[in-house]
């Protein structure tokens, strides 16, 4: 492809013939984290920073561990610093990275991380979160061991603008962006908190919407409607698969209104296996795993199949099945106890879901209660989906920007 005027080849791909491309090595330190033992982990003291105190791209101090011991003041961090995980049991996490900032001061980190410091911190710490940075992460990454050496680290290529000044207006530019996301994070974690105290108190009746008054009852999901698992055909036969009737898999019900799937069987494949098609507004259960799958629940707005570990409830008229899935929602972690078998390890079951014991206002005050928590839910969802817009407007923004396709400063060339 034949380069635009003004724009050169490198190591990370078409830049500007006034930028260069450089390792990390050239520009700044790569600093190795604290091994420390597990007699030296205390409920006070210094805090080490983890993979699990990076979230989103930014610190995070849910899950702490502190230490009590002797700790190099090259390795306590700086503003400025971009943490990094180096090595993780999940492939997925390696490269996950955030800046440090006046938060973390008097802090360290571990030894399955690393922290980068430069005087280029605020901008390198929008390279870190692109696809310059993940592709080089991607490179390195060994077959089976997940883990970037020092070495690899220091060997990363990474565009650098020539003057402060550019590379300060990018870094402005992309911050108000970060500034945005951050914004609506905690939008977004305020709706929660709401919704979840709205259930807590209208589907206990502790609270009691306008206009209606009087006992609830009390019945078993098996006393009011029947409930049903699914099944998965032979994936040896390519004649159960493809084709137009939907198959939902487990791993779909963190969908939790399920408007359409991956999966598709042919009616061979479900005339040939014990899936079977449900109705829509079917309450969904997850019934095994050892993660968070089960006992998440979900509701279907399309008739589908789904897998063996998906238990239906199907709706009828007596009930309100929107009122039953916020119910089921609000009580994940008892879902989870009710598992069989030992060490969380065993799983739910037609029995015992049939078993379970629902709450029941009026059928006109289920209604009005799923309305309130539905509405509260697209309200969430409207939040989440304007994020993820946001963070896809930063990702085409940092491309632009990052490679100096697009230019801010004056006179700069513009794509």
């Amino acid at each position: 492809m034949e380069l635009i005027p003004g724009y050169k080849r490198s190591d990370v791909g078409v830049i500007p013939d006034d930028w260069d491309a450089k390792p990390l090595c050239k520009i700044g330190d790569s600093l190795i984290g604290l091994t420390y033992r597990p007699s030296e982990v205390r409920k006070y003291g210094t805090l080490v920073l983890r993979s699990s105190n990076v979230q989103n791209g930014t610190l995070c101090f849910d899950d702490n561990v502190f230490v009590e011991t002797e700790i190099p003041e090259r390795i306590m961090v700086r503003s400025g610093d971009i943490l990094v995980c180096v090595r993780n049991g999940s492939r997925d996490l390696i490269g996950k990275s955030a800046l440090i900032d006046e938060r973390a001061i008097g802090m360290t980190f571990g030894a399955f991380m690393a922290v980068f410091r430069s005087e280029h911190g605020k901008l390198l710490h929008h390279v870190f979160q692109s696809g310059i940075f993940k592709k080089q992460i991607n490179e390195h990454l060994g077959a089976t061991i997940n883990q970037i050496t020092n070495k690899s680290l220091n060997s990363f290529q990474v565009p650098l603008p020539p003057t402060s000044e550019e590379r300060m207006q990018i870094v402005n530019a992309l911050s108000d962006v970060d500034a945005l996301l951050t914004t609506l994070d905690q939008m977004i974690a305020k709706k929660r908190d709401l919704k979840q105290a709205a259930m807590q108190q209208l589907l206990t009746g502790k609270t009691r919407l306008p206009g209606f008054s009087g006992p609830w009852d009390v019945k078993k999901i098996g006393e009011f409607t029947d409930c049903t698992a699914g099944g998965t055909p032979s994936t040896l036969n390519s004649a159960y698969w493809g084709e137009d009737i939907p198959w939902m898999s487990s791993g779909e019900l963190h969908l939790k209104r399920v408007q359409d799937v991956e999966g598709r069987i042919t009616e061979l494949g479900l005339n040939n296996s014990s899936t079977k098609i449900i109705p829509s507004h079917c309450v969904l259960i997850g019934l095994a795993g050892q993660g968070k799958t089960r006992g998440t629940v979900a509701i279907n707005l399309i008739e589908l199949c789904t897998n063996q570990s998906i238990a239906a409830i199907f709706p009828n008229k007596s009930f309100n099945s929107e009122y039953l899935f916020h119910n089921l929602e609000s009580r994940y972690d008892e879902l989870r106890e009710l598992s069989t078998g030992d060490g969380g390890r065993g799983g739910l079951n037609l029995k015992i879901i049939k078993s379970i014991d629902i709450p029941f206002p009026s059928l006109e005050e289920q209604d009005a209660i799923a309305s309130v928590l539905s509405d509260l839910d697209a309200e969430l969802a409207a939040l989440e989906a304007r994020r993820d817009k946001t963070l896809n407007l930063k990702c085409a923004m940092m491309q632009e920007l990052l490679t100096g396709k697009t230019r801010l400063i004056q006179g700069g060339l513009n794509g």
